[in-house]
Parts: C-alpha cells; structure tokens; sequence
C-alpha cells in the first residue's frame, strides 16, 4: 500500500507527540515523518510505542537546517506539513529571546519555503500531483496581546504581542500567511488556548502544581494568581489540528479553544483538592497549605480567551473533554509518572 508521507515538526514534544499518536491511529494510509530537534521540551519516550510504529520515521534535526529539510522533503516526497515546532518557553524568552526568533521566525520560513518549492513551480503554478499538499501552522493564543476583563479572542483580533515567545510566534504566523497571499501556497493556520493533558513538559503549570505537590515542596504561583488562561485537553486540541489540516479553507486562520477560562489559584487550589482525594497525604492535610507566591513574571499578561465560534459553526469541530473529567484524567497521569 503506497502512503502519504506527512511531516509533523516538532513531533517530540508535548502537543506534538500526543498529534503524532492521534494521527497513526486515525489514518492507516499515512507515513509520519517526525522532525524534533530534542531541545529541553522534547523527548523521544513521549512518542512511547509509536517510536517504533512501522508508519512513523523519526529524525531528530533543526527546522533551521534547510539542507535537512530539503534532504526529508526529497526522500519522503513530503505531501503535507503540520508545524509544532517552536521555543515556546515564555520566562526562556525573556532569558534569552535570540533562539526564539530564529526558530519561530526564521526556521518556519525555511520550512515553509522547502514546501513552497517542493509544491509549486512558482507563484500560483502547483506541480501536478501536489494539488493536495498542504503546510498547517499550530499558533498560539499570545499572539493576540492580553485580554480585560471582557471579550475574547477571534480571528480578526488584531495581533500585539508583548513577550518575545509571543512575538516570535506572530512573525512566523507572517511568514505562512505571506506565502499564501504571494505565491498561492495551501496554508491554514490555527491559534490555541492553553493546553493540558498527559506529556507536559515539567515545567509548566499544572505539571509543577502536581510534581511540587506530591514532593512536599512549596508551590509556587506568580503574582496573585489571578492571571487567566482557557484551558484545552491536549487531544481536543489534537482532533481540531486534524481537522483543520483536512477541512479547513486555504488562507484561513481558525481559534481552538473550549471556553474554559480559570485563572492560576483556581487552578491550583483544584488540582490541590484532586490530589487530596487521589493521593491523600498520610496526616490528612490539604495539599493546598504547600500553594506559594513568588515574584511574578516581567510583562505578565493578564488574560486570554479564546472565541472557538469559527471552526465549530464551520468545520464542525467540538471539544470532547469537559474541563473537570480531562483534569482527573491528567492528575492520574501525572500521579502515575511522579510516584508510579
């Protein structure tokens, strides 16, 4: 049986392996190539089983090297691009935001170049056979800037982001949006909530909250705990992804999310009061004594919302977890991993 090779970017990491999965699964006539360049986000035991599925081909490399993008597009006849792969650690950017500008900016135009050319013999002309080929960017909502205390982001916000993650991601959003309106390259593009699930990366919030928990640490909030997020299960996220790659309008940018708007205490004292049910401590106290404040981040934004009115009404895409089922599913998870 002759297969479809799809390139995922980024394909090691926390959205990008649980999209890996979902794809082999749902799709017997697809040959994953997974790009991951293994930085700190990325690690091959997120992809489990499907290391070693016979449809999946991992090649860990840079999405900056274009000798390397060209040499995977050439072999595999890439066919399809869904592009994860990003610095995406916002205290990392104010760190040092260098890295992330070349990665998010100049690494998606490397590659979306690749398949430009790969597709098209130029502006608006597609090889014969490539009339299908598609490049799908994965966004994220900090594109937008930070919300008051009303409204929500659609796909007419206009774009003010304030972190350098946050800016990076808006320049290389430019970048696929130029090459759909210039050359008539198939790009879609998708801008997401915060996500959770199994396979996050330690550091990031509701991993801490719970890896902090069970160790008797302090569990550190920043500021007030009152900024806000909308919070999306990974799979949902996986399944709009799939969705948009497959049905969505050449040109168009479409909002996930799944209105689940909490701000950073109400996600800690509940994850707190999970594990007091799940993992009870041996003295019976609350693992919400052990909740903290520190110093909070330079330029902390204060809210984000996502209006998913767009690819429900037009793609027919609904989320499948509600928000208090995927949170006990994913401090199972991660009680599993941290004491398992």
């Amino acid at each position: 049986m002759a297969h479809t090779h799809i390139l995922i970017t980024g394909g090691a990491g926390f959205i990008g392996s649980n999209l890996v999965r979902h794809m082999l699964e749902t799709y017997p006539d697809y040959h994953i190539i997974n790009l991951d360049k293994l930085t700190y986000a990325g690690n091959t035991a997120n992809l489990g089983d499907a290391m070693d599925h016979p449809r999946h081909t991992f090649v860990e490399g840079d999405i900056c090297d274009r000798a390397l993008l060209e040499k995977l597009f050439a072999a595999h006849d890439i066919q399809g691009v869904i592009h994860l792969a990003a610095e995406s650690h916002v205290d990392n950017s104010i760190l040092g935001p260098e890295i992330f500008f070349m990665t998010n900016v100049i690494g998606t135009q490397r590659l979306t170049d690749v398949a430009y050319r790969h597709w098209m013999n130029g502006p608006g002309e597609v090889k014969p056979g490539y009339e299908h080929a598609r490049f799908h960017l994965t966004s994220t909502d900090e594109v937008f800037g930070s919300l008051g205390d009303e409204g929500l982001f659609s796909e007419t916000t206009p774009y003010a982001p304030n972190p350098p993650y946050a800016a990076s991601k808006a320049g290389g959003d430019f970048v696929v949006r130029s090459y759909h309106h210039t050359f008539g390259l198939n790009a879609t593009m998708s801008n997401c909530s915060n996500n959770y699930g199994p396979r996050q990366h330690d550091e990031k919030l509701i991993p801490t909250v719970i890896r902090k928990a069970l160790a008797g640490d302090n569990i550190p909030i920043y500021g007030d705990g009152k900024n806000i997020r909308d919070w999306l299960h990974v799979h949902d996220h996986c399944v709009a992804l799939d969705t948009v790659f497959h049905k969505g309008i050449s040109g168009e940018s479409y909002n996930i999310g799944s209105r689940n708007e909490r701000d950073n205490n109400f996600i800690a004292q509940y994850l707190c009061e999970l594990l007091d049910a799940e993992a009870p401590k041996a003295d019976g106290s609350s693992y919400k004594s052990q909740i903290s404040y520190v110093k909070d981040r330079a330029g902390h934004d204060r809210r984000y919302a996502i209006d998913p009115t767009k690819i429900k009404r037009d793609l027919n895409w609904h989320y499948a977890h509600e928000f208090d089922e995927g949170m006990i599913e994913t401090v199972r998870w991660y009680i599993e991993k941290y004491k398992g």
